[in-house]
This record gives C-alpha cells, sequence and structure tokens, in this order.
C-alpha cells in the first residue's frame, strides 16, 4: 500500500467512525473488524490501531460520540416529555450509537470522553424529571427517572427491532411516544392520580 496514501488520509479517525457506524448499522457491533475498517478506507490494516489502539477502543469512541450527541440531543427538549421524544429520535437517527451506547460490555466503561459524555446525557435526563410537578414524580425522583428512561429506551429498543410495526399502523414513532409518556407523566401528576 502507498504509504503516501495512508498518511495523507484527511480525518482518518471520522473515516473510521464511519465506516463503523456503517458497519454496526447494517450488521451491529459483531460484525465489526478493524482490518474490514482498514480496507474500507484504503488505508493500511494498521492505521485504524493507531487512532483506536484495538476494536475495544473504537467502540468506546463510537459510545463517547453517541453519548456526546445524546446529551445534545436531549439538551433541548423543554420537558421531560419531550426528552422521550429526543430519545425515541435520536435511537432512529443514530442507531449505530444506539446499539453500542447501552452494552458496556463493547467499550471501555472508565474512559474519560465516554464518562464525561454520558454524565452530560443523565443531566440532561435528570433535569426532565426534577421539572415534574412532585405529584407527578412519586415518593423518589430517582425511580421516577428510572421509569422514564425505561419507557423511551423500551420504546425506542423495540421501534428499531421491528417490533412495533403492527402497533404503530403507520404512525410517527414521536406522536405515539407523546402518547404513550402521556399515559405515565401527566401534567397533574401520575396516572391514575
Amino acid at each position: 500500500m502507498n504509504s503516501e496514501r495512508a498518511y495523507h488520509h484527511g480525518d482518518l479517525r471520522r473515516v473510521i467512525l464511519d465506516a463503523a457506524l456503517d458497519v454496526i448499522a447494517t450488521n451491529g457491533p459483531g460484525a465489526l473488524s478493524l482490518r474490514d475498517l482498514a480496507r474500507r478506507a484504503g488505508v493500511s490494516h494498521a492505521a485504524p490501531a493507531h487512532h483506536f489502539k484495538d476494536r475495544t477502543g473504537l467502540l468506546t469512541a463510537v459510545a463517547a460520540e453517541g453519548y456526546a450527541l445524546f446529551a445534545d440531543a436531549l439538551a433541548g427538549a423543554p420537558d421531560l416529555r419531550e426528552r422521550g421524544v429526543a430519545y425515541v429520535r435520536f435511537a432512529a437517527t443514530h442507531p449505530a450509537h444506539f446499539q453500542v451506547m447501552f452494552q458496556p460490555d463493547l467499550h471501555r466503561t472508565d474512559d474519560p470522553d465516554l464518562l464525561a459524555a454520558r454524565a452530560r446525557a443523565t443531566e440532561a435526563l435528570r433535569a426532565g424529571v426534577a421539572d415534574l410537578p412532585p405529584a407527578g414524580r412519586g415518593e423518589d425522583d430517582r425511580l421516577a427517572g428510572v421509569a422514564a428512561w425505561s419507557l423511551a429506551h423500551g420504546f425506542a429498543t423495540l421501534l428499531l427491532s421491528g417490533n412495533l410495526s403492527d402497533a404503530m399502523e403507520g404512525r410517527d414513532p414521536e406522536a405515539v411516544f407523546r402518547s404513550l409518556a402521556g399515559l405515565i407523566f401527566t401534567p397533574e401528576g401520575r396516572a391514575g392520580d
């Protein structure tokens, strides 16, 4: 391989990340190979290791980038319900990031960039729960947060895996999620209060 091409590729890190995201979105994280990504990028098989060290390093970078994008998406939402909608939208538009972010066995959970991005996303989710009236949070803010997270994550996961096709009947996933969230988190408090 021409070393000129390998070392003057432009933003090789970004090229490798984008190729990895394509592979993950199409075939899942198990199909990821640094050698294949190097071939796709037209660089030596050692080039990806220069940027990511190994497959786990690459998946850690994917997860960290995912959490950073996720935190940005959540930060623009005005309330808990819209944070849930942003959660679902993020999963639909970033399926590869979403797959990797929530599988800690795939990445280095102690990576500083990952920890910082995850903390930003967690804070954005917690802020949505904190904005609920006390009756809407129940007795434990953390459990209210788990309920909201479970609803958004479960819905997003079912949506991405195609398990909601019949139930959705062609409806907009964001509108359906808003309806579901309204069943649990009403302005006056919890459903049934």
